[in-house]
């Protein structure tokens, strides 16, 4: 005959109320021995409960935005890169730059940590609820490409124009043809004051002309990215081959 104590571990399962389940031997303990009033217990037992569903979601929404790898902005080494204004680059974590539509463009050379810094941010607005979507330039442009083949353009940059937070990753170390700026330039006039983006590039704003092919729409890219944004230029050397040193 099932105990009522086996039944109850089964309702509990059968709500999938894990943590609840795992943790209520030890509080039915200290009810019984009245270190914790039942109301307490309880208490304790539904926050335990509420921060494991809350930790899963956070992880579902990490996942769903397709970071390269996970980094936080506490582990950038900011002491190794001094010319990173670390106040500023961490009350980004506020997310108050999501709110006022603005943007954060990182710029350096390859390996100062741009994408690191751009994950970290992405991370803390994952961990706020906020729509976020890691993109590579690269790979972004052939998606736009190929929905413009199919007829299905607009669908595509409505898709990642509802992104409460786009990250754009590289912009600058693969050459982009005319056709590639017009279809990048249409999905930052969708996102203009409505979403924020983040973007990395290796090259000066000043150069993106010569990236981009194209100097009427450079223009217009960077009137839409640099309005209401925050450059961040990192000028120290590469954590890579600090690491190989």
């Amino acid at each position: 005959m099932t105990s009522r104590f086996q039944e109850l571990m089964n309702n509990l399962e059968q709500l999938r109320l894990t943590k609840m389940s795992a943790y209520l031997p030890e509080y039915l303990d200290q009810i019984n021995g009245k270190q914790l009033s039942f109301t307490e217990a309880m208490l304790n037992l539904t926050k335990a409960e509420l921060d494991w569903r809350q930790g899963e979601h956070v992880d579902r929404i990490i996942k769903r935005a397709r970071f390269p790898q996970v980094k936080l902005l506490k582990a950038f080494d900011f002491d190794f890169q001094p010319s990173v204004n670390r106040q500023l680059v961490m009350s980004f974590q506020d997310l108050a730059f999501l709110e006022k539509h603005e943007n954060l463009i990182f710029i350096g050379s390859p390996g100062v940590g741009k994408t690191h810094l751009a994950i970290g941010v992405g991370i803390a607005a994952c961990q706020q609820n906020k729509r976020t979507l890691f993109v590579n330039c690269h790979e972004l442009l052939l998606r736009l490409g190929a929905a413009y083949k199919k007829g299905t353009l607009d669908r595509c940059i409505r898709r990642y124009a509802r992104y409460d937070l786009l990250i754009i990753d590289e912009i600058g170390y693969l050459p982009i043809d005319h056709d590639e700026a017009n279809l990048l330039f249409q999905l930052i006039n969708t996102r203009y004051e409505v979403h924020s983006t983040i973007i990395t590039s290796n090259s000066e704003l000043s150069t993106w002309v010569e990236i981009f092919q194209n100097p009427t729409v450079t223009s217009a890219i960077l009137d839409r990215l640099v309005h209401r944004a925050h450059v961040i230029k990192i000028t120290g050397k590469s954590y890579r081959l600090k690491q190989q040193n």
